[in-house]
Formats: C-alpha cells, structure tokens, sequence
C-alpha cells in the first residue's frame, strides 16, 4: 500500500484476502450524466477477433478431462513411447485428437544419423509408432520440404479425406543434416474415415457468411473457398476454407450449417492499438512527456475497452467495483488510445509546476473528468509494463508463479479514480491520497485502486499532495503492482498469503518501494550515483518531498542529515534494525519500519547488481517461511544464493545485512516482536566452538511439564539448517546442539498458546542448563480459542478482524467502526471468544492500542469484560477505563467476579480515548471512525 499522512476509511491495506472485499461505498453519490462513449461508433464497425472451435472455452471442461484421463491412464503406445525416450523425453498428446502435438528429446534426437532420404526416415518413424500417431504413413502427402541455412529438413504432411485435406492437422518432420530425426509435430487426426456428409452450402454461400462474419463490405478478385475437413471434438466436419481480402480473414465455414468454425486475421497491424503515454510521471526530467507507443502485445487490435492480457482498467468513479455505464474507458478513434492530457498547472497553482505537472483541480467538482480516459490508458500501460518486466528473467514471476493473466481468469482489476464521484463530483475524505492492492489466491483477480490527491479544497499545509490521479506515477502503480507479486510468493500451503506481522508487513511495503525504483533506475527515468539521498519515494506525488517515506530510498548508514534527515525518534542517516519501531512517532508501523529493509536491499542491489539481486530477493521470497521476520528473509536471501550462484555470495550478503543491523548475533523473537535486537557481526568462522542448551519447561498455573513448547534462538530459528530451537517433549524436556559460542540475547520458549518468555542466554563451552516456567494464554488461538460471535464492522480482509484480538501477537489488533451516538461516545463494539477448556480465571489481561494504520485515539478507553460457563449466562467480571498510560502493553485488570467455571469470554470496547487525546467528535481523530484492540489475553488453571 502506498499511504499517505492522511487516514481515511479506505486505508488500502495490502494483504492477501481470501475473499474480495465488494461493499458499496455508504457515501457514493450518483455519477454525473455521462459523456457520449468514443467507443460507439468503432464498435459497430471493428472487425472480430480470432476464433478457433477447437479451443472454444465451451470445451475447456471436456479437453482438460480427456487430458488427465490420457496422463492417468495413458494407453499402451504412450507408456511405450515415454519409456523410449527416457527421462528428458517430451511427448504432449492433444487432448482433442488423442495424438502428440510433440514428440522430441531434449538431451538428444529421435533416430541416430541416416543417409536415408529426409521423408523416408519420417516415414518409418511413423510407420514403427503408428499405433501412438494413429496414421498409416503412406496414405499422408508430403506438401512441402524446407531445407534451411542449417541443412536441417522441415517437412510437412498433409492428412486427406478423399481428396479432401484436413485443415490444420497433419504431422511435421525436422530431420537434421545428418539425417537424425529431431522431431515429430502435428496432433494428426486418428483413423481418417474414408469420407464425409456432403456439402449444403456452395463456395459462393460460405464465401458470403465468411464475408458477413469479418463485417467486409465487398469482394475482392483474390476471394476464394475451397474444401477441407476440420477437426472438432465430435469429429471431422467438412467446411470450407475460404480467404476474403478485403481486410484480409481467413475462415473455414461448416459446409452443413454455416457456422464459422475457424476465423483468423491475415493483417499484422503492427501499429496495432496505440495510445500515448509517459513512462514516469507528467513533467519527470525523464520520461515525462507523453509519447505514443504501440498497445499491440498488450491489448488486441480490436479491443473497444482498456482490457489487456494482464489487466483490466476502468474508472470506478463511484466506487463500487464494477465497471458501471460510462466507467469504461473506449478508443480516441478506430484502433487508437490517444489522450492527451489537458493541463491544470496554471489553473491549480500551489505545488503544481513545469516538473510536477497537476490533472485536475481540487476546487472543480467533475474537473477530473478532462483527463478521465487518459488516466485510463496511463494505468493501463503501467501495469503492462510491469507485468512483463516481473514476468521475465530473472524475476520470473510467471503463470506458474501465480500471477495475473487474463487467460487465466485473474487479470488485475484497476479501479482508476476511485471515488472521485463521491461527494457531488469530488471525492469525498475516504477517497482521496492512496493507493492500494489486494491480492487473493491465485486464480482470483486482484483489485488496484488508484485515487484522486488531494483532499477537495484542501490547502498544500492541510494536504500536501500535487493535485493528480496517482495511476499518473510509474512508482505509485508499480508500487502497488508488486504487493501482488509478494502476496501471491510468500504463502502457505494454501496459497493465501503469510505477510500479516509487523516484519513481514514492513517488507511487503519495503519490496513494493524497491522493485519499483529499481525498475525505474534502470530504465534512466530516476537517477541515482553514488551520493546518498537522491531516490525520493513518490517524488511526483509529494513534490519532491519527502512526505510519504521519511527520507530516500538509498540513504546509507550515516548518510548527513541534510539529505537523509530521518526522524527525531530514529536519527538521521540511513536506518538500521535497531531503528524498528522507532522511525515512526506512533511505534511499530509498516510503512515507516519498511524504509530499513528496502534500504538494506539497495545497499544488497549496489553490492552484487540489479539483475542478481532480482534474482535472490524473488527467489527468498519463495524459500520464505510463512510469517517472516526481517533476518528469516536475511536467511532465505543466503539460501537463494546457494540455490543461485553456488553460494558465490555469502560473504557480500553477510557483509550487507551485518552493515544494518541484521549481524550473525542479531534477534528476534519472531515475526512479531517490535523490539529486535540489532548486531553487526559476522558469522562465526567454520571452525569456531560450539556447545549446547538444554533444559525443563513447567506450567506456571499448574506445575506440570509443559510439552510442546518450542524454544528458539532469536535470527536462528527460520527452519533452515543450523536452525538452532527444539520442541518440548511429554516431560517438558528440550535439548538444542550444535551453538556456536556467543550471547543470544533473544531466546524464547513459547508457543501452543503458551505466552512467550525471553531470555538472554549466554552458551560456553560448557553445555547450558536453562529452565523456563511458562503461562498459559487460554484466549489464544494458537492454543484452539477462537471467536464465535461480534459485531461492528468486520476488517478481516486487511489482517484486522476479531480473530487478531486472540493471535499472540502484540503487532497486530482488532479495528472496527466507531460509531458516534454523542459527544465522543460510540455504540458497543464486542467480541465473544470460547475458550479450549474450561477454566478458574486467574487474570485478563488487555492491549488497548490503536493498529490497522489508525492513529492512538482510537485505543479503546471504557470496556467491558463478561464471564459464561455456556455462553448464554453472562457475569460483569471487570469494567474500567484505558489511557494514553495504557497502551502499547498489555495490562491487567481487576476481577470482581465470574473467575470459576469459565468456559466464555465477552469483551466489550465501550469507548476511544478520542477525549483523552483532548479532542472531539467529528474531527480527523481516528478515534472518532475506528476503535481498536491489539490482544486480549486470559489466564488461570483448568478446571
């Protein structure tokens, strides 16, 4: 997510979602009477696209059927030919024919050298596997032997029905210089009938409906039809293939019916869709004029909507995710995309300039509409160029990746201008300075949302943004592009994305800034040598300031202050892993403890390379573990260097993450701890001494061995080898080997709902003994509590629902609406949590803070909290009032009754601390729209 000071409702958090969110904005008002779509007219007239029965989608479910039967039960000639050619062996049946459309080797050639004739060693090789090619060689007619600058022999044989050829089927030959069959081609049509039903229609009859179907007005004297057998998937059909040139089509038409069974453009316009576009952002030294280039690889000749083969844009002006009447954007003219941007830099004033050029005017309702269609068209090819620059080596974030195709059924839904039509032709405050993504598993399109900046009427004091759409910016949408590769790579099993603790959401940001600039670094349109401090984030958006990241991207460590001004609360110069938490006033914060890591990989990126580091940074996320931390992504970079390049590597990666903090003895609980360890060694040679940790772990409640309980050592826990933790067995014993000799100075023991205890522990050479008692968070869903009943908004899809209330984890927390009945007072917002076993309640304990982006006012202030044996019979056991002293812990809070037999906890959110921040409501106070928890904790002894 791109974010802005600003908070608004439409937060743009940018974690993979299981499901879309569709709500229709509350605020949405209606949209202004639509122009006259500049597409109407090309539509009438544009000729169709390409058409091929046998691919119809119709059959897909049938095709990919007959597919796994052939690879589940593949016929004797299959297992034969597969045993043959070994394990490098390719031999693709097409479902539709049941014959190869390949066979070949790729360690070697089909047949050894021959002095043979090219077409006899074809011949026999088709005669010896007739039964897998399902043709008898001597009824096929060689058409054409194409001998090459090579010598390598390409021959093509046509299958007949009579006199009649079949269209598109047949076989093909390569067959070397030295008479080696490299390989057969084709998915031939098997057992031939000997011939057809025959023909209702005349050549003139199918020469007319091919005519009708390319939309051509007249004939031309190279018109021509003639007869062929076509294959489909109830079997052969006769047709004719016909040519029709007046804009040149080639058709073949069902003899019987006159369907069109085949149609195919003949004219390569190689202009093809155009449009004009900028390649960084209006006024950029570098690429900021707007050009005109081809659409062609992207979007079909006859395309009447900005729908790519990667994306889909449109301007969802009322913001709710559909492309309603009006919202898609058409062609300028046939076959064009030309929009040139009307300028509102004199109009507008303020921060507008030659080099930050503005597209709308803030005070204007509907002024956006000038530059709606070219806005459009902007996005548009951004996110093409994206996808194929993510798409290639050596990222290589493909379809088997998981990324966006429309082909396969997820292009990327960019909703441009969101909400810009929300406040009677202005965007209402939910609407305005962001930009987000979110991504679901494969296989569903994820949604982009570009927004209009700044806030109507806003002063640049108030709101400092150039007034502009950000789809506009290179960095904006590539930013935001790249949320997609992170969610859809770092994964679990399931496919759904594990960036949701403050660490890894920190790098999900960090890596969207990084492959941004690092793409637009190389393409020359940002410029960055080798004095710190020149790559500011967002620079079109901000003016050149540095108000959405704290300082440049390639701020180095102790970069001077004039250029790397960093925070009061951090210091200046580049960041280092101490800083996290700190950079921002607020605390732990994604965005702001993001800048460490994408700073660190552009020190990696100065050290090995663009394209190497590329590589490695794609690769780790792969090799991730879910829920990474700052030094398990450290880890998997080093893995993905062995993977890579052999481990060429390890010394200037160490050298790198050692430089910022992320050293050998560097810490961390885990994913969630917001307070690491920062060390800026190197690792221990091979040959350094190691010793041993062992140990008994207890209950605290009640004085049993604790099994279960995972002890780690802090940066050396990712699952990788050398990992250094163990699990606790049925006599709560644990023993880990093999520790190089050292502080650690963050090993913890918990776990299964265990709450985390933290050690330093200092390993000699003599084995260390070290005992733990451990309590148990009985409200923890990591030990089978889980929420069965609340209300008020549900903000699960952006990682802040009621279930966060109960993870263990003091990075994340429940958000919800805050409703204002007065004053500051809001409707009661609870959640019920059943517990795993029926308990004696010993204490609750509760971090009040505000997260999911909101601001502290809206901790909660007043709650609740209601004991139940059943969930039906409920008893106040504590009600008090959180403040600004309250958050950021967790804190307990005094029981007055409901402690026995407890098997239910409901805990309520009565209030924000709005009033003790010393505001009011409605103001911009996030207290006066959300209240949040962090975590609710509850302890005791089963009953």
């Amino acid at each position: 997510m791109k974010t802005y000071t600003r908070r608004t409702l439409a937060i743009g958090v940018t974690l993979a979602v299981a499901i879309m969110p569709g709500a229709v904005s509350a605020t949405s008002a209606s949209a202004a009477p639509a122009a006259p779509h500049p597409d109407r007219t090309a539509a009438k007239t544009a000729a169709p696209e390409n058409y091929d029965a046998r691919h119809d989608p119709a059959l897909a479910g049938t095709l990919s059927t007959r597919a796994a039967m052939l690879a589940a039960r593949p016929p004797a000639s299959l297992h034969r030919m597969r045993s043959e050619l070994g394990d490098q062996g390719i031999v693709d049946m097409d479902p539709l024919t049941g014959t190869p459309r390949q066979v070949a080797k790729l360690d070697g050639f089909l047949t050894g050298p021959s002095h043979k004739p090219a077409v006899q060693v074809a011949r026999a090789y088709l005669k010896a596997h007739a039964d897998l090619f399902g043709v008898d060689p001597a009824t096929l007619r060689l058409r054409r032997d194409y001998v090459d600058i090579a010598g390598t022999h390409h021959l093509s044989f046509l299958q007949r029905v009579g006199s009649v050829p079949v269209f598109g089927n047949g076989i093909r030959a390569d067959v070397a210089r030295n008479g080696a069959l490299i390989q057969m081609t084709g998915s031939p049509v098997r057992q031939v009938p000997a011939d057809l039903a025959g023909a209702k229609l005349t050549g003139k009859q199918a020469l007319d409906a091919a005519r009708q179907d390319a939309r051509e007005a007249r004939s031309t004297t190279r018109d021509k039809a003639q007869l062929v057998a076509f294959q489909t998937a109830s079997g052969l059909r006769l047709g004719y293939q016909t040519l029709t040139m007046q804009s040149g089509y080639l058709h073949v038409v069902d003899a019987q019916t006159g369907r069109i069974l085949y149609r195919q453009s003949l004219t390569q316009k190689d202009a093809g869709p155009d449009a004009l576009v900028w390649d960084n952002y209006p006024g950029a030294p570098a690429g900021g004029k707007q050009r005109r280039v081809s659409l062609r690889k992207w979007v079909s000749p006859y395309a009447t909507t900005l729908t790519g083969n990667s994306s889909h844009v449109f301007t969802d002006v009322n913001d709710n995710n559909l492309a309603d009447p009006g919202e898609e954007v058409g062609q300028s003219s046939p076959g064009h995309f030309r929009y040139p941007m009307k300028d509102y830099t004199q109009q507008v004033g303020g921060l507008c300039s030659a080099q930050f050029r503005c597209t709308w005017d803030p005070k204007t309702p509907f002024s956006w509409q000038a530059n709606r269609a070219m806005d459009a068209t902007q996005a548009l090819y951004f996110t093409s160029v994206f996808h194929d620059h993510l798409r290639d080596a050596p990222i290589g974030f493909t379809r088997a990746a998981g990324n966006f195709e429309t082909r396969d059924g997820d292009p990327v839904q960019v909703n441009d201008l969101d909400g810009a039509n929300t406040a009677d032709g202005l965007p209402d405050d939910a609407h305005v300075d962001n930009a987000n993504m979110s991504t679901p598993p494969d296989g569903t399109s994820p949604t982009m949302q570009l927004y209009l900046q700044p806030a109507a009427n806003s002063t640049p004091e108030e709101d400092p943004y150039i007034p502009s759409d950000t789809g506009n910016e290179a960095s904006s949408v590539y930013h935001e592009y790249t949320h997609g590769l992170s969610n859809r790579l770092v994964v679990d099993a399931a496919g759904v994305s594990t960036l949701n603790g403050p660490h890894s959401g920190a790098m999900g940001e960090a890596w969207s800034d990084w492959y941004a600039y690092d793409y637009l670094q190389n393409a020359g349109l940002e410029k960055d040598t080798r004095a710190p401090g020149e790559l500011v984030v967002f620079e079109y958006s901000t003016a050149g300031a540095n108000t959405i990241r704290t300082e440049p991207l390639d701020c180095s460590v102790g970069a001077p202050a004039a250029v790397c001004p960093g925070t009061p609360t951090a210091g200046s110069g580049g960041y280092t892993f101490g800083d996290f938490g700190h950079i921002s006033r607020r605390g732990p914060e994604v965005h702001a403890d993001g800048e460490i890591w994408a700073q660190t990989l552009w020190d990696l990126r100065a050290a090995l390379g663009s394209k190497l580091s590329e590589s490695l940074v794609t690769r780790a996320m792969e090799l991730s573990p879910a829920d990474p931390s700052f030094l398990d992504m450290r880890n998997a970079i080093l893995i993905a260097d062995r993977v890579v390049a052999g481990g060429r590597h390890q010394k200037a990666i160490w050298k790198t993450f050692a430089h910022r903090g992320m050293g050998f003895f560097a810490a961390v609980v885990d994913g969630s701890d917001t307070a690491p360890v920062e060390n800026f060694s190197m690792p221990p040679t091979r040959n350094s001494a190691k010793s041993s940790v062992s140990g008994t772990i207890t209950e605290r409640d009640s004085g049993h061995p604790a099994a279960g309980v995972a002890v780690t050592f802090g940066g050396h826990s990712s699952g990788f080898a050398g990992s250094y933790a163990a699990v606790t067995d049925a006599r709560g014993h644990y023993k880990i080997k093999n520790v190089f000799i050292g502080t650690y100075k963050k090993v913890s023991a918990g776990g299964a709902g265990f709450d985390r205890q933290v050690k330093t522990v200092k390993v000699t050479r003599k084995p260390a003994t070290v005992n733990w008692t451990v309590r148990r968070d009985w409200a923890a869903s990591q030990g089978g509590a889980q929420p069965t009943d609340f209300n008020g908004v549900d903000n699960s899809g952006f990682g802040c629902g009621p279930s966060q209330v109960i993870d263990m984890s003091q990075g994340t927390g429940w958000s919800t609406d805050a409703v204002i009945t007065s004053g500051t007072a809001i409707e009661p917002r609870f959640v019920t949590i059943q517990l795993p076993a029926t308990i004696t309640v010993s204490a609750v304990e509760i971090n009040p803070t505000g997260n999911c982006g909101d601001d502290p006012s809206a901790s909660t202030g007043d709650y609740r909290v209601e004991t139940s044996p059943d969930g039906t019979a409920w008893t106040v056991a504590a009600t008090g009032h959180f403040g600004p002293a309250n958050r950021d812990k967790m804190n307990p809070v005094s029981l007055t009754a409901g402690t026995a037999g407890v098997k239910f906890v409901r805990y309520t959110m009565l209030g924000t601390q709005v009033a003790d921040e010393g505001g009011s409501c409605p103001s911009q106070s996030g207290g006066c729209a959300f209240v949040d928890t962090v975590e609710v904790g509850v302890y005791g002894a089963a009953a």
